[in-house]
């Protein structure tokens, strides 16, 4: 079952209560890996692993870039997500977050963190922000989930949930088709929900699309609760960044979702993007 909702459709922060954080012990130095992957396994201690990947190919401009940066910035600091975060089983979260562009161009701007509370927001959001911006070209999204998934093995801390958060403005057209990527990390267990751009008018130049955001729900998105939330507007930008983010840290769902189901067919044709490649580029 997957969910879609737009803007301004939900308001998690009002609706939680703050808990105590559960400590966990971290192992001993003379912990041997195999005791410490088996620790892993069994106790949860972080209430979500969450990988924000975010575009940053040319249909993407400067200025979107950087309000995408200070907004996901911006949103980990809030009042708001602190309290969410805190009305968690373990009042904790594990956090990764990279950039993505071709099939093979991934760049980690931040590894494996626990925030868990503010000093620990303040320090993720301002490693964000201090790495430069930069862009790149092409958009594989299969590329960032297969890139994703192994990231999840690495990381020290096991979480109640583990979800890629996938931002992009554009449909694959690099790599793999999106439908094995997305299936792949579904087998895993992963959740995938997804930010679809569309704050310019489709145009030739920047290969984008319309009703981007059908195809991330049909072609992107996926597993238990998963959903899109849309940027139409560059206005609301950060809201939509932090309103995701409330999301997946409450581990909620949009309050007026439209289901879709594996049986019913795509709106939109999954691998639209490469064929407007090939259409265009011979290649």
């Amino acid at each position: 079952m997957r969910w879609y909702v737009s803007i301004g459709a939900v308001l998690v922060a009002g609706m939680l209560a703050c808990g105590d954080v559960a400590g966990v012990a971290a192992p001993g130095p003379g912990t041997q890996p195999g005791h410490r992957l088996a620790e892993k396994e069994s106790t949860p201690s972080v209430d979500i692993e969450l990988i924000i990947a975010v575009d940053v190919s040319y249909s993407m401009d400067m200025d979107e870039l950087a309000i995408q940066r200070e907004g996901y910035a911006q949103a980990i600091v809030s009042k708001d997500f602190l309290q969410a975060l805190k009305a968690g089983p373990n009042g904790k979260i594990s956090i990764t977050y990279f950039e993505w562009a071709a099939s093979n161009d991934q760049k980690i701007i931040i590894p494996w963190r626990v925030i868990d509370g503010p000093e620990s927001a303040d320090a993720v959001a301002a490693e964000i922000m201090k790495t430069p911006v930069r862009r790149a070209s092409r958009t594989s999204i299969s590329g960032a989930i297969y890139f994703a998934i192994p990231m999840f093995d690495e990381n020290p801390h096991r979480g109640l949930r583990r979800v890629i958060d996938i931002s992009g403005d554009g449909p694959n057209n690099n790599g793999t088709p999106i439908t094995p990527a997305r299936d792949a990390a579904l087998d895993k267990g992963i959740v995938i929900n997804g930010l679809p751009i569309m704050v310019k008018e489709p145009s030739y130049s920047t290969m984008d699309i319309e009703n981007l955001d059908y195809y991330y729900e049909d072609c992107v998105i996926g597993g238990p609760g998963s959903f899109v939330v849309t940027i139409k507007d560059r206005e609301k930008f950060k809201e939509a960044i932090r309103t995701k983010l409330l999301l997946e840290v409450a581990g909620r769902t949009p309050e007026r979702p439209i289901m879709r189901t594996a049986e019913k067919e795509p709106r939109v044709n999954c691998l639209i993007g490469e064929k407007i490649w090939q259409d265009r580029w011979g290649r």
